[in-house]
């Protein structure tokens, strides 16, 4: 029995000091943190095999241009058995999903085409990761402005070689064509929500800002509060400060 108990004592005592040692990944790292005296290890990647591929377009009601999600299908290699084989291959071809007035997932671009025209014209020549895309309908209805908002990733911030949802997100306006495209909230700001008031014909959004440069978003960092007029002919952003 006293074995018993030494052994489940050290269990629990490399139990809890691999868990206290284990670190969550930042979504930052700065320049000046970088620590060049330790030899980067190369982690092999899943065997995988990219294909660029577009959803069927959408058209969201009340606008004249279809929306094209464009992105990647990663055709994975499972090492399991199946009829005699010794590995099979898992392939999903939806790239997003859409739910009235907004569109949802990981894809790197979006095309435009009037529904007139043959003509496709792309979002954006940068490399980016599009979460979500949202049409104002209500605004749209009352202003006669078509406008998106976005949600996506434009900046390998965590430095690991990838723009992926481990990333800062930012927050963007275009026109319903696509054009005008603007980023609104700030550099190295992982947006947290945003919501409309229609009476201002506003867009609220909530930021947060890692000013202890710890590379990591937590209860010690600092949240600002900023609006746009959806109105104006150029989208500026404005602080405000609900809390003084």
């Amino acid at each position: 029995m006293r074995t018993l108990s030494s052994f489940l004592l050290v269990v629990v005592s490399v139990t809890f000091f691999s868990c206290k040692n284990e670190k969550e990944t930042p979504k930052v790292i700065y320049e000046e943190a970088k620590d060049t005296s330790v030899e980067t290890i190369e982690i092999p990647k899943v065997d995988s095999t990219s294909i660029k591929v577009a959803d069927l377009p959408i058209l969201m009601e009340g606008t004249k241009y279809l929306i094209h999600p464009v992105g990647d299908v990663r055709v994975y290699e499972s090492y399991r058995s199946s009829y005699g084989s010794s590995k099979t291959n898992q392939v999903s071809y939806a790239i997003s999903n859409y739910n009235r007035f907004e569109l949802t997932g990981y894809f790197d671009n979006l095309k435009f085409q009037h529904i007139d025209s043959t003509s496709v014209c792309a979002l954006t020549t940068k490399k980016v990761q599009i979460q979500t895309v949202t049409y104002l309908h209500d605004i749209a209805q009352k202003t006669k402005k078509q406008i998106l908002v976005y949600t996506l990733v434009d900046s390998d911030t965590n430095r690991d070689g990838k723009i992926d949802q481990k990333d800062i997100k930012s927050l963007y306006l275009s026109n319903a064509d696509g054009s005008m495209l603007t980023k609104i909230s700030d550099d190295l700001n992982e947006v947290i929500d945003w919501n409309i008031i229609e009476a201002q014909n506003r867009i609220y959004f909530r930021c947060l800002e890692d000013i202890n440069k710890n590379g990591a978003f937590d209860k010690k960092d600092k949240v600002h509060y900023h609006f746009v007029n959806l109105t104006d002919d150029t989208w500026k952003a404005e602080e405000y400060f609900p809390i003084n």
